[in-house]
């Protein structure tokens, strides 16, 4: 005879609840007696070290930051992760010290972007070994997304434009990057059309945004233990392995700007009757965007580092954790 599944919980009635309708809660699996490997651990690969720098948005001496691969539907959604393949209780002294100030100091980063009221910093650690903290944006006045749902309502809202998270992306990384590391996001590039053509061109990439698949946070990273039947295959989509190339580009080897320089039209000086030529005129061609570094201001260590490609070395302490007034 089975047992009675339990009543549904309080929580179902709070307003931050993501669901509604009839509820049925689901009969626990019972206990394995061996826990499967997460990934990083035994034999099985670490995705976290296996992954380059360009596969991050930010990168430092003993931290990288990381996006999802497309936009979700909350402001900013991001990844804190230790270069060195230890997981939270193992971190030393020093890492374990660096580890608060880089939480406020993201924490910040965030917060500083329009629209966001509060940052949910969260850390699970069931599907990977390697230490990997998660931050997400809660959009100001949606006061339904308070609390701890917030990751479940990131895939049912409806992803942001990929424009203002390339955005968001590069401004998070400028502002990490005034206290040193190296910035890898670049805003958008600027598309040089008519007004009724990017009207056009915004509707639809709304149109594709709201007919991609979401995927949860918690799927995204392989949050969810694995299946005890099968320790050796991993069924959670893991996003700590995609990584793209677009958007997350060294703005370091895009430091060239293009530009065409043409001669205007000539035209006759009535007081001497001799021909002159008008000024020369300089336009945008289809080169890089401007890179974090512009979004950040003109900051000397910031514009050093974006012309020479060395990395601005920075203090990870306390004294000094806010950026620059711009």
């Amino acid at each position: 005879m089975h047992d009675t599944p339990p009543s549904v919980p309080d929580f179902t009635q709070w307003p931050s609840f993501p669901f509604e309708g009839d509820l049925r809660v689901k009969q626990l699996d019972d206990p394995v007696p061996v826990e499967p490997p997460r990934k990083g651990e035994g034999l099985r690969e670490c995705t976290a070290c296996n992954a380059p720098d360009d596969a991050y948005i930010w990168v430092g001496e003993r931290w990288r930051v990381r996006a999802m691969d497309r936009p979700t539907g909350l402001p900013m959604v991001l990844i804190l992760e230790s270069r060195t393949h230890l997981d939270l209780g193992d971190l030393p002294n020093l890492l374990a010290a660096e580890l608060g100030v880089m939480t406020v100091r993201l924490e910040r980063a965030i917060r500083s972007l329009d629209g966001v009221a509060r940052v949910h910093v969260n850390r699970w650690g069931d599907g990977s070994a390697h230490l990997h903290m998660w931050f997400l944006a809660r959009p100001y006045g949606r006061l339904q997304l308070r609390g701890t749902f917030l990751s479940l309502w990131d895939s049912i809202l409806p992803p942001i434009s990929e424009a203002q998270w390339r955005e968001n992306l590069a401004l998070v990384a400028a502002w990490l990057a005034e206290f040193g590391g190296r910035p890898l996001a670049e805003p958008p590039r600027i598309q040089w059309q008519a007004p009724s053509s990017l009207l056009a061109q915004s509707a639809a990439a709304d149109a594709a945004a709201a007919a991609a698949e979401a995927v949860s946070v918690i799927e995204a990273a392989a949050e969810i233990p694995e299946p005890a039947s099968d320790a050796s295959s991993d069924t959670d989509t893991d996003r700590d392995t995609a990584t793209d190339g677009d958007t997350e580009t060294d703005r370091d080897t895009d430091t060239d700007r293009g530009t065409d320089t043409g001669t205007g039209p000539t035209a006759t000086d009535p007081a001497t009757g001799t021909a002159a030529t008008t000024d020369p005129i300089t336009e945008p061609t289809s080169g890089p965007a401007p890179g974090p570094a512009d979004a950040a201001g003109t900051d000397g260590r910031t514009a050093t580092a974006a012309a020479t490609g060395t990395p601005p070395t920075g203090n990870l302490s306390t004294s000094e954790d806010t950026p620059t007034p711009r």
